[in-house]
């Protein structure tokens, strides 16, 4: 099991993650609707995104913060995120991860 750590920026994710809160990452391809996930950014790949996986699409993620439409980096600018750049789910805190 490989676990990464990831630092939220913005607040995109309010109230399920605050800016500044750093999340536990499992590194896997299995990610179901509804999970808090790290993607990499399609349009700068050195840039990491805390999303929620909202659906999946053809070959890829659906992704959206808890807070949508106004211009923030998720698949609403972008589209949908190809399944190669979603690093993981967020594992901790519980919060933000699945049951």
């Amino acid at each position: 099991m490989i676990v990464l750590r990831a630092k939220v920026e913005g607040p995109s994710m309010i109230p399920t993650l605050a800016p500044g809160e750093t999340v536990w990452v499992l590194r896997t391809s299995r990610i179901r609707p509804g999970d808090v996930v790290v993607a990499r950014h399609p349009g700068d790949p050195g840039r990491l995104l805390v999303k929620r996986a909202v659906r999946a699409e053809r070959g890829g993620w659906w992704i959206e913060g808890e807070i949508t439409g106004n211009g923030l980096a998720d698949s609403n600018a972008f589209g949908p995120v190809p399944a190669a750049l979603v690093v993981g789910r967020v594992v901790w805190p519980r919060r933000a991860a699945r049951e």
